[in-house]
């Protein structure tokens, strides 16, 4: 099934007639008679897509929208609504209490179609995120939806630049935005402008031609800008001058986010402008907390460097490479010498400043190829790609010097402590036996760096000790 849709309408013939044809589209359909019935289905469980009549035995579409925005389990359930008559002010009402579109009768089948493919697509954008393993507070998708304060750039698009001048004074009143007025051939050369001052419009609102040719361009600006990575993100308004559901309904799953059918009305389309760039607004500050969890699964929290989530995997791909390409693969397994007394003596805050301060230093003293993770308390390790034994012993002394060189300044000691780290070096991909190259794995390079380690502990400390032995073959 495409996904589950909720149809309420006090009329049986109406719910029996849209239910056909919904679940001819493969759409799995169940149906309330009121506004009552309606919520108290939801409970037993949530639909992808309301489609409601405006007028209900119990309410309006409008208030139903409402009930629905009131609670967080359903503020988000997107909501189309079918009218019996073109009354503006009814259509005005129920747009801005959240519905998404309020289509009038008679409904053509393909644009009814597409109009549900587009809502569901758009609310899956944000429901996607809403799973067990990734709390709503985390994601910021249990906050009440921000007002979109900051003021919209919208650009108007037409084959005529003189009625978009009018657009543009008529808007004004309900929606003040930063308006740019193009032609539709300049459109992608306006929103692909570069250069310090460049900005990408938060909204295009494109009038669609009458004449085919016209409208086929129009059609094709539509992919142009979904295709591209700086103006995919554009909340994309369509305005037809007469209606034409077979364009509306093309336009919508080219990726359009709304169509206006029924031409342009400066108090609809601000709504409509408000809506989609309020949603937008939403979408970014979820993906924006994506990132930054994403960043936090793979970062170790103290030190900003990887962790061992992220180190092992690039370590197995290295190695695996490696393995490939009999390009050298060196690892660098390095340990604090008695990071425990700086604890004991200074507390942990001091230990903290210690480890924030080590991982400043190696990552100055390290290539850009090479990657840095913590991997423990006070333990790190470096990989360095495509790196022979050499350079590899250059650069762990390198390590070694950058802790030792210098004392450190703590917040538990007047005055600075010397600080010095072992270094355990470990080289895979340079076995003349490829048997024993498909055996090395991450715990076996990790194991030959750390005996060198140990060995460099053994030694007296802040050293390098280089473990060449090769895996062993196990027969």
């Amino acid at each position: 099934m495409q996904g589950k849709i909720l149809i309420i309408d006090g009329i049986s013939t109406n719910r029996i007639v849209l239910k056909v044809k919904l679940i001819a589209a493969f759409y799995q359909v169940i149906m309330a008679s009121s506004i009552a019935e309606a919520l108290q289905t939801i409970q037993n469980g949530m639909p992808d897509l309301i489609i409601s009549a405006v007028n209900l035995p119990d309410g309006t579409a409008a208030q139903l929208c409402k009930r629905l925005r009131s609670t967080p389990q359903t503020s988000s359930l997107p909501v189309l609504t079918i009218a019996s008559s073109p009354d503006q002010q009814i259509r005005l009402e129920t747009l801005r209490s959240g519905a998404f579109d309020v289509m009038n009768k008679p409904i053509n089948e393909t644009f009814l179609l597409s109009r549900v493919r587009n809502t569901i697509r758009a609310h899956n954008e944000l429901s996607d995120w809403d799973t067990p393993d990734a709390p709503n507070c985390a994601l910021g998708l249990a906050e009440a939806p921000a007002k979109f304060v900051r003021p919209g750039k919208v650009c108007l698009v037409g084959a005529d630049t003189a009625p978009l001048q009018r657009w543009l004074r008529e808007l004004l009143p309900h929606w003040r935005a930063q308006y740019t007025v193009t032609q539709l051939t300049h459109t992608l050369a306006q929103v692909h402008v570069r250069g310090p001052n460049a900005t990408v419009p938060d909204a295009v609102v494109l009038e669609l031609p009458q004449t085919k040719a016209s409208a086929a361009s129009c059609l094709r600006l539509i992919s142009a800008l979904r295709a591209s990575p700086s103006t995919r993100d554009i909340a994309l308004i369509i305005i037809q001058k007469t209606p034409d559901p077979l364009y509306a309904a093309e336009a919508l799953d080219m990726g359009a986010d709304d169509v206006m059918s029924a031409g342009f009305d400066a108090p609809e389309l601000a709504l409509r402008l408000e809506f989609l760039l309020r949603r937008k607004q939403q979408l970014a500050k979820v993906m924006q907390n994506v990132r930054s969890g994403l960043r936090e699964v793979l970062h170790d929290p103290l030190t900003g460097l990887y962790n061992r989530r992220h180190a092992m995997p690039f370590i197995a791909q290295e190695i695996e490479r490696s393995a490939t390409s009999s390009a050298p693969l060196a690892l660098i397994l390095a340990d604090m010498d008695h990071f425990k007394q700086v604890n004991d003596l200074f507390g942990h805050t001091s230990g903290d400043a210690v480890l924030v301060e080590t991982a400043r230093r190696l990552e100055r003293v390290l290539r850009s190829t090479d990657v840095l993770a913590r991997i423990g308390g006070e333990e790190f390790v470096i990989a360095m790609p495509a790196t022979d034994t050499s350079t590899a012993r250059i650069v762990a002394h390198r390590v070694c010097d950058a802790i030792s060189n210098a004392p450190f300044q703590i917040p538990g000691s007047q005055d600075p402590i010397n600080i010095t780290i072992s270094v355990g070096l470990a080289m895979a991909g340079q076995s003349v036996r490829p048997e024993a190259r498909e055996l090395e794995t991450v715990e076996s390079l990790l194991t030959r760096a750390d005996n060198a380690l140990y060995a460099a502990k053994v030694q007296g400390r802040n050293r390098v000790n280089l473990n060449l032995q090769e895996p062993h073959h196990l027969v």
